[in-house]
């Protein structure tokens, strides 16, 4: 058993916080000793652990005590929950230190060789390789021939503006290689609907947050969720690019329509809204 005094001196925690955590029911002593002495064991210090893991994200103290008592969370489900959103502030935290040594080496843009003709082939190539069946023979009945269709897609990919899109895509993979890598191994039909279902499930749960601010734990949990699922999903270095232009395209008329039709009045807004605010800078 560690006194008051010895757990401040090991986790740099003031005597009088810890005081306050007992006092408000989020961190209560193992027992007290005859003396009136608050003593805690080893579950208790991994408890007060995962209290400081979760004001890591200034997480108001009252919310914290909401996850640490809710019965439906165990002990590794409220770790996973916590690492998922220590990656995320860690992605963060490396690409600004990238950019200022970026900007110090006097290289303050990313510079990303686009897709010469060479690459495009192979990217199609994946692409036809991998497509489904039924699709695949509509794109051919449509172009009238494989070569036709490739010299088609070889034409729309060389275009200026979609290889500044691609730039922007190559970035959240890492590289170019990178994303090569990736679009020539794509994720099975019964991987990517696997995914699929986990973020319908995301966005069911989040929808039921839309009284709650898009700066409160409730929603950043599940927005972290949210993105940590979607860089699983795409195999990429850092999600934030991708999710902030997922955030984006909720402004598009058909997009809002069809994600308010499902979710609910206002889902696409305040989706949009939850993970602007989950991700900036």
């Amino acid at each position: 058993m560690m006194t008051v005094k010895e757990i401040s001196a090991l986790t740099g925690i003031s005597v009088r916080t810890l005081h306050y955590y007992d006092e408000i029911g989020l961190f209560t002593p193992t027992k007290k000793s005859e003396a009136g002495y608050r003593l805690y064991d080893d579950k208790a210090l991994e408890t007060l652990q995962q209290i400081l893991f979760f004001r890591e994200f200034d997480i108001p103290l009252k919310e914290i005590k909401v996850v640490m008592e809710n019965p439906d969370l165990d002990r590794n489900q409220i770790l996973q929950m916590q690492k998922n959103m220590l990656v995320a502030k860690k992605a963060r935290m490396e690409r600004l230190i990238s950019s200022i040594d970026d900007i110090l080496k006097g290289e303050n843009k990313m510079d990303f060789t686009v897709f010469n003709k060479t690459e495009i082939e192979e990217m199609f190539q994946a692409m036809l390789e991998h497509m489904p069946e039924d699709m695949k023979e509509l794109s051919i009945k449509e172009f009238g021939s494989i070569e036709q269709w490739k010299e088609h897609y070889m034409e729309v990919v060389s275009r200026e503006e979609m290889q500044k899109s691609y730039a922007k895509v190559v970035e959240w993979y890492g590289g170019k290689d990178e994303y090569l890598s990736v679009a020539k191994k794509p994720v099975s039909k019964e991987v990517a609907e696997s995914y699929t279902k986990r973020i319908e499930v995301i966005l069911n749960k989040l929808i039921t947050k839309i009284n709650c601010p898009v700066d409160s734990f409730e929603v950043k949990e599940l927005v972290a969720e949210y993105g940590f699922v979607m860089k699983q999903f795409s195999q990429i270095k850092d999600e934030r690019g991708m999710m902030l232009s997922v955030a984006h395209s909720y402004q598009d008329p058909m997009v809002k329509s069809k994600i308010d039709e499902k979710y609910g009045e206002r889902a696409a807004e305040f989706f949009a809204q939850a993970i602007e605010e989950f991700y900036k800078e």
